[in-house]
């Protein structure tokens, strides 16, 4: 069940982990995927992405959304999230991510910085 918009992966995503569906979770993410975690480290590729979504998925986390903004062109979308979990541990997040549309039509997210904002940033020195 492909994303047909990219407002769709958000709903895909919920239902996937609802589910505790690591396939479908990873469907919905691009092969040349890149998702920056809470701390700031970069992962790269759907193996990583695995390792980092598991403990969520294995615990059926329940995930609501609010899409706060999408600018698009082409075949890239830039979109804005706010994400509130309620299992297995309250938390809001504001996600910044990138979806790009594939050769059949549908969309999956390219990049994803689910912690953009409250993150802390060092000081440059």
């Amino acid at each position: 069940m492909p994303a047909k918009t990219p407002e769709e992966i958000c709903t895909l995503f919920r239902q996937f982990m609802r589910e505790g569906n690591m396939e479908g979770l990873l469907s919905i993410y691009d092969d040349d995927v890149v998702f920056v975690t809470a701390e700031g480290a970069t992962k790269r590729g759907k193996e990583e992405l695995r390792q980092e979504l598991a403990p969520m998925a294995n615990a059926k986390a329940k995930f609501e959304f609010k899409i706060k903004q999408i600018a698009q062109t082409g075949n890239i979308a830039l979109m804005h999230t706010l994400w509130d979990i309620s299992s297995p541990k309250p938390l809001s997040v504001y996600a910044i991510e990138i979806a790009r549309q594939q050769t059949d039509g549908t969309w999956r997210w390219l990049i994803g910085d689910p912690f953009t904002v409250g993150r802390p940033v060092p000081k440059p020195s």
